[in-house]
């Protein structure tokens, strides 16, 4: 599954894009410092998200909506179209 692929089923089980949990993480205090292990309990407590989803949000709090040219492509694990996550909502993504 694609880091976007992830991203967008978090919008569809939280019912918020991942901009607002984005926004919402940086309000509990979490930044590219904060251990992988917090955020997967913030999310497991509050929307019931597993471990890869939960990491998938991890990887844009600690890095950013940019990808690795490693994870661009069409082959492979976590592959994706495009080296930007979009954070916006399914909703509102270019096609």
């Amino acid at each position: 599954m694609s880091f976007q692929a992830y991203l967008d089923t978090i919008e569809r089980k939280t019912g918020k894009t991942p901009r607002e949990l984005l926004d919402e993480a940086h309000a509990r205090g979490f930044d590219e410092t904060t251990k992988a292990g917090d955020v997967v309990t913030w999310l497991k407590d509050e929307y019931d998200l597993g471990r890869g989803h939960s990491m998938a949000l991890y990887h844009v709090i600690k890095n950013g909506p940019k990808l690795d040219s490693k994870h661009v492509g069409s082959s492979g694990t976590h592959r994706d179209d495009s080296d930007t996550l979009w954070l916006d909502g399914i909703a509102t993504k270019p096609s």
